[in-house]
């Protein structure tokens, strides 16, 4: 059973075992801290969900094809749920099932490799929706329920989906690795420096976590971390670790505060526990969003000229 799925890899159980060695030893002093200060503790809440959410990752990537695409799917699913009862539409059956489907779809274009349909489902997309206000003789609130549902699409359907599509690639496995480990880096680095150097905060009427310091520290040591496992990209060249530094920490970040700017308008937090330690599967997915479709198609651009 394990000779079929990458854990009969050499290289994938190093990888595994040296990223759960290196959160270990980053998380320990703050599990004896934990109780001095309510920082501590939310720190130690971050670098807890590793633990259960890192081994996940490396298990259900692990499986041959077509099961990451088929978990990723049903993750897309939940979180596009998750996202409609956010924003108050669970209850308007059409766009939700439609967007179902064209979730479903859309991992069957990326299954079989349908490339320039994949570019243009986004269009039938939209497409289809603006039937429904005709077809149910109805204009009432459908401009805002076709933005939520073309929201929920494009965030954890089209960008997500990116994934799998580097997951195809050469090493492929090992870039989402790769950049999920730099997302989470970004995210925890920031959070760390901020809550004790943080000074010069900026976007302070959406979020209390984005200083100058946390900002620049998370950019740095992202990078960092980046070249040092840079063993994990096809191509080890700067501009590869590089970039994948830099998207990761600034892109990712943008992808957090976008998410937190939809909550702050509809006054909710997180809605429901998905990770031990952290919020909702919103939450776990905001970062990647964003990150997975820009370093798809700069990678493309850096291997052959063009991103496309």
């Amino acid at each position: 059973m394990i000779e079929n799925t990458l854990w009969g890899q050499e290289m994938y159980r190093e990888t595994a075992l040296v990223i759960l060695i290196f959160i270990a030893l980053v998380s320990t002093p703050f599990y004896f801290l934990k109780n001095r200060s309510t920082q501590h503790l939310a720190i130690w809440a971050s670098f807890k969900s590793w633990f259960f959410y890192a081994p996940a990752v490396f298990v259900l990537f692990s499986f041959p094809k077509p099961w990451p695409l088929i978990f990723l799917t049903l993750a897309s699913i939940f979180a596009s749920k998750i996202f409609f009862q956010m924003v108050g539409m669970y209850h308007r059956t059409w766009f939700i099932w439609i967007t179902y489907f064209f979730l479903v779809l859309t991992s069957y274009i990326v299954y079989a490799d349908y490339g320039w349909a994949y570019n243009l489902i986004p269009m039938i997309f939209m497409g289809c929706l603006w039937f429904i206000p005709l077809l149910r003789n109805s204009p009432k609130h459908m401009i805002q329920y076709i933005a939520l549902s073309t929201m929920a699409f494009m965030f954890f359907g089209w960008s997500l989906l990116h994934l799998i599509r580097m997951y195809d690639l050469e090493k492929g496995i090992y870039m989402v690795i790769y950049i999920y480990v730099l997302s989470e880096v970004a995210e925890n680095s920031n959070i760390l420096f901020n809550t004790f150097f943080g000074k010069r905060k900026f976007f302070t009427n959406i979020a209390n976590y984005v200083s100058l310091e946390g900002v620049a520290f998370s950019i740095f040591f992202t990078v960092l971390v980046a070249w040092a496992m840079r063993h994990l990209l096809p191509v080890r060249s700067e501009a590869y670790w590089l970039s994948a530094g830099l998207v990761c920490s600034i892109i990712g970040l943008i992808g957090n505060l976008i998410i937190t700017v939809v909550r702050r308008d509809l006054k909710i937090k997180p809605s429901g526990i998905f990770i031990i330690g952290r919020g909702d599967i919103v939450d776990r997915l905001d970062k990647m969003i964003f990150i997975a479709p820009v370093f798809f198609y700069m990678f493309l651009y850096l291997q052959t000229g063009s991103p496309f």
